[in-house]
């Protein structure tokens, strides 16, 4: 379905009127492990430990990657005779304080999962109406990260309250427990799936906030997240961003340029990044993407907060929403220059090309170095424009450009000089030498053909 994307547009000029949360916490976007897109519910302290013992090995945990979130299922499907959520022991035998000690040593933080409902989406128990009581739990347990889902929610009557109201009085209790305990704010993870334009107040809440429906590992489900969220790209910056879900790379039939494509947009979008695959027989080739050193630093970058954005959308006219052709041509600023995602969004190899200053973060007047961030190769200066030929099907360019310093002055054309004007017979001195020795030659040549 194609539509001018008009309520987003103006859905997303009125983002940057709305302050983040500060609260000391989760300033750059969250990097981890989550095991709910490869496993679902078959999570065991066994399985998480393995997984933390891969993400070493792999050079996951060096990359950056340094927290491990459980998701649903994790506890009993009832609560405690004094109230409490109770850990499910066959699962975790040392309960999730256990497991939590065991990932510090490892230099991992933990995450935990729960629900402003009833119940949680698999029918465990949520925390409505149990909020401060759960977090003092999980700030017992040395829990870092909440993610907070939004299933199976009372009826209106009873809650008397929309998402917002919900999820502001789990902020509540979090700012409590931080305040009681001394130890810094759980990193709040709002899972409203984009129901009540969350872009717009979820920053004044946790520090990210999922904008769809659940991802899946198919291109499309990749594309429809890129294209909804390319309208609302203005509401992340430090200390709040747009979650666009867990991972899928590793997962489904999704080849490697989809990949690519997909971490490249995730990551320069700056949003939060959980790997979501069996990290124990994850390729190579995953891993190498996963680990891509140049785009995890933009994702992290210390000084720019904020995601690319399009500044053309390609195949399709400026602002339309195409689930399956989003905007191809994005570019942002980062501390080392401007970064540019060219997506091919087509099933067919594709040429890209644009005008430098299409992008509103280019100067004219001025050359770029131009550094492929997927080669990790130098390409040379450019001035005006850049072209890339075969870009595979679903496949992306990741390009960063710097500054190289003015554009060289454009070089004059010699005027030409006159020739010499004379009556015919024209006198060999008013001819000039070279004149002289390009008739000598020519003459030399005829009267050699002529002999032949």
């Amino acid at each position: 379905m194609r539509f001018v994307g008009t309520v987003l547009v103006v859905s997303a000029l009125l983002v940057a009127r709305v302050e983040a949360l500060n609260n000391g916490v989760a300033r750059l976007p969250v990097l981890g492990y989550n095991a709910w897109n490869a496993f679902h519910c078959d999570v065991d302290e066994k399985l998480i430990l393995e997984t933390a013992n891969q993400m070493v090995a792999l050079g996951l945990k060096d990359a950056g990657y340094n927290f491990i979130n459980l998701d649903d299922c994790w506890a009993l499907k009832n609560r405690s005779n004094t109230g409490d959520l109770v850990p499910d022991p066959v699962k975790f035998p040392d309960g999730i304080s256990g497991l939590v000690t065991k990932l510090a040593a490892m230099g991992f933080k933990t995450g935990i999962y729960s629900d402003s409902g009833l119940s949680t989406c698999a029918g465990y128990p949520g925390s409505w109406a149990n909020e401060k009581r759960d977090l003092e739990l999980f700030n017992k347990w040395g829990i870092s990260l909440l993610k907070y889902d939004n299933c199976n929610i009372p009826s209106d009557n009873i809650t008397r309250q929309n998402a917002i109201g919900r999820y502001q009085i789990m902020k509540q209790a979090i700012a409590d427990v931080a305040k009681e305990s001394g130890k810094p704010p759980i990193i709040f993870s709002l899972c409203e799936w984009g129901q009540q334009q969350v872009w717009l107040w979820g920053k004044t809440i946790g520090q990210s906030w999922r904008t769809t429906g659940d991802i899946s590992p198919q291109w499309s489900s990749l594309v429809s997240i890129i294209n909804f969220n390319s309208f609302i790209t203005m509401a992340t910056d430090f200390y709040g961003r747009n979650d666009m879900d867990m991972l899928q790379l590793g997962n489904g039939n999704l080849s490697l340029d989809e990949a690519k494509a997909h971490f490249t947009a995730w990551a320069l979008m700056k949003s939060t990044l959980l790997i979501g695959t069996d990290l124990r027989n994850v390729s190579r080739e995953v891993v190498d993407i996963l680990t891509n050193r140049e785009i995890l630093a933009i994702n992290q970058d210390a000084v720019v907060g904020t995601s690319i954005s399009p500044f053309r959308w390609g195949i399709n006219p400026d602002w339309t929403s195409d689930s399956l052709h989003p905007a191809q041509y994005w570019s942002g600023p980062t501390q080392d220059g401007v970064v540019f995602m060219l997506l091919n969004v087509e099933d067919t190899p594709a040429s890209v090309s644009f005008n430098l200053t299409e992008s509103p973060w280019i100067r004219a007047g001025r050359q770029y170095s131009v550094r492929d961030l997927w080669s990790h190769t130098d390409e040379g200066i450019v001035i005006s424009s850049f072209s890339r030929d075969n870009v595979p099907p679903h496949g992306v360019v990741a390009l960063l450009l710097q500054d190289a310093g003015d554009s060289p002055e454009p070089k004059e054309e010699p005027e030409a000089q006159p020739q010499p004007e004379c009556s015919a017979p024209c006198s060999p001195s008013a001819v000039s030498s070279a004149s002289r020795r390009t008739r000598i030659v020519y003459a030399d040549l005829l009267a050699y053909v002529m002999n032949i």
